[in-house]
């Protein structure tokens, strides 16, 4: 059963909205959109080496969006009305995919944007919903960006 989006979730959704006009946010989201491209360990290690502001802007970027789905996973933020404004997050997922399982057995952390993987899981299946070819469609695109 789906809740009816009140003006909180509208609120905290601005506000989610605001925190990504962030100066030091919008350069790690530019440079995560333009250059993360990594779908092994290693790739990652060497987009991204410990230390350098390309692994503080990936973390920015992740833990970003992993906070912004625990709001829904955990029932506090209209599911439905996020995912009408938050296709970044999508974005996003589909870019990391692939490194994360590598990066969950490095950190030794199962649960490393297990928030925003749920959340896109979700977006995955609505947009399936909306048309067959919709998230291949959007697949090929975030992967021509590469």
């Amino acid at each position: 059963m789906t809740t009816q989006p009140t003006y909180d979730d509208v609120n905290l959704i601005l506000r989610l909205y605001e925190l990504r006009r962030e100066e030091k946010i919008r350069a790690a989201r530019a440079w995560f959109i333009s250059s993360y491209h990594a779908r092994t360990l290693e790739e990652h290690n060497a987009l991204c080496p410990l230390g350098s502001d390309h692994n503080a802007y990936f973390r920015m970027v992740v833990s970003y969006w992993d906070m912004a789905a625990s709001f829904v996973t955990a029932g506090v933020l209209n599911q439905e009305l996020f995912l009408e404004s938050g296709r970044e997050l999508l974005f996003v997922w589909e870019r990391i995919r692939e490194v994360v399982p590598h990066l969950r057995q490095a950190a030794k952390n199962l649960a490393l944007a297990g928030h925003l993987e749920t959340l896109a899981n979700a977006a995955i299946k609505k947009m399936n919903s909306q048309g067959p070819e919709s998230y291949a469609a959007f697949q090929a695109m975030v992967h021509r960006t590469s």
